[in-house]
């Protein structure tokens, strides 16, 4: 018996040495990496506090390794030739785009050719998108590309598949491309279907632990679609019943936009280039990029961001915009997480007289995520930034529009995961027309949303303020 309890003794203390190198030896691991200081004291903290629980989702969420090897193994977007790149140079726009600090920071950094002559039209709701999908589905002769972060095994993902399989039946080539995160819900045998009928369906960054693989790094949360290459949609929506008959609480708030013209050539190289990601043929035959005449007078950049570069495009060129604003700056997001340079842009435009609205939903579809969007809004309230609440039910939308002069749609959420972990990609738009009709979005939203008095919410209880600090910790790592 005494041996017994000695063994016991021995086991706990060999345990407990163990266990304490194996923390430490990952928080030096955190350190080397030369994250951001907010991002790696989250980290430590979450450690040193929940060593069990940290330990866990670090191995699962916080690791670089998955990025490391997407860099060695694909190369990606800044290792090979962006798509039909010549021929595109000579269609895109060269006006006065060194007077545009954003248009040229876009260009130079991420290869993103300007083009005019665009016509856009833009929906505020899922039936209205997926109307006008299957229609151009339909009108397609040679080609459709889609690609979406969530493509379900539902009533509307079985609508939009068997469109799909009905214009392979006709010899249309059809590449569609869904992340392995955001279906892992979903049966292979869904895409089988595809599969069996002609159709190329893949799977991006597929990964082995779905069951914790939910909130893991480096997703492809990217919508696009390309018909014929000469028109696209992007935008904020996926392919899930719920942006047709909204949840419980409400409608499901969203917007996605159809683009005519030259611009799709953006939206077709981004397709493309996560295509060769994927499957490791690149594709660059003509016939993808057809001559195309002018269809509006839109000029439109498309613009991508992803973990693997040395630069957060998207990002750095949202505080570029925002910095340039002058006179108002209309922002809408479903999780408010910024980063610590994007938090002081808004300050300060609001601090310089700028009209700076956030609108953001008044419930959640994330518990934690939407925790940690409120803990932001006291410090831009006390700035000047008028807070808006959707209440008809959850807001999804990712619109920003500044001046009437600069506005833009996509996947991007103003948050840590979309600005240094997924595959983004949004079209920015240079003209009147494209950012009065987004505005007039944005402000008519307004109308179905509460203004937040900062007096009012500085009446909260103390035991949701204490919630929403823990969160804030570790907003970085949401």
């Amino acid at each position: 018996m005494e041996y017994s309890f000695a063994y016991g003794d021995i086991f706990n203390v060999v345990f407990n040495i163990v266990y304490f190198i194996t923390i430490l030896f990952t928080i030096v691991i955190i350190v080397l990496d030369n994250r951001s200081p907010v991002k790696t004291l989250a980290w430590i903290l979450v450690l040193f506090f929940l060593p069990l629980i940290g330990l866990f989702f670090y191995y699962f969420v916080g690791r670089n390794t998955r990025k490391n090897r997407l860099i060695s193994k694909k190369g990606f977007t800044r290792i090979i030739k962006r798509p039909m790149a010549e021929y595109q140079a000579q269609k895109a726009f060269y006006g006065n785009i060194e007077g545009n600090k954003l248009m040229s920071f876009f260009k130079n950094i991420n290869s993103a050719l300007p083009f005019e002559g665009n016509s856009l039209e833009t929906y505020s709701d899922g039936y209205s998108m997926v109307s006008s999908l299957i229609k151009e589905i339909y009108k397609a002769k040679h080609h459709i590309h889609m690609e979406f972060y969530i493509f379900n095994d539902d009533a509307l993902g079985k609508l939009i598949r068997d469109c799909l399989i009905d214009k392979a039946k006709e010899g249309v080539e059809i590449r569609v491309l869904y992340d392995d995160v955001g279906c892992w819900r979903v049966s292979d045998s869904f895409y089988e279907k595809m599969r069996g009928n002609g159709i190329e369906a893949k799977a991006f960054l597929k990964v082995k632990y779905p069951l914790f693989t939910s909130k893991i790094n480096y997703r492809n949360h990217r919508k696009i679609v390309v018909i014929d290459g000469k028109v696209g949609f992007i935008g904020g929506m996926n392919i899930a019943n719920r942006y047709i008959k909204g949840v419980k609480w409400g409608i499901w708030k969203d917007l996605h936009s159809k683009i005519e013209g030259k611009a799709v050539y953006g939206l077709q190289t981004a397709f493309l280039t996560d295509w060769y990601a994927v499957d490791r043929s690149l594709i660059t035959s003509s016939k993808y990029f057809p001559e195309m005449e002018e269809k509006g007078s839109s000029l439109i950049q498309i613009v991508t961001s992803d973990p693997v570069g040395e630069w957060h495009d998207i990002m750095q060129g949202y505080l570029i915009a925002i910095e340039n604003a002058k006179k108002y700056l209309y922002i809408q997001t479903p999780y408010l997480l910024p980063t610590d340079s994007i938090l002081l842009a808004l300050q300060n435009a609001a601090l310089a007289g700028v009209d700076v609205r956030i609108m953001i939903p008044k419930r959640g579809d994330t518990f934690l995520t939407h925790i940690g969007t409120l803990s932001y809004l006291s410090m831009l309230m006390e700035s000047g930034v008028k807070i808006y609440m959707y209440k008809k039910g959850f807001l999804h939308s990712k619109l920003i529009v500044i001046d009437d002069i600069v506005s833009t749609v996509g996947s991007t959420n103003m948050d840590f995961r979309s600005f240094e972990h997924n595959f983004e990609v949004n079209a920015i738009m240079y003209d009147r027309d494209s950012a009065i009709h987004l505005k007039n979005i944005f402000l008519n939203d307004m109308k179905g949303s509460m203004i937040l008095s900062k007096k009012a919410w500085e009446k909260r209880s103390l035991k949701e303020r204490m919630a929403e600090s823990a969160v804030r910790i570790m907003a970085p790592l949401l």
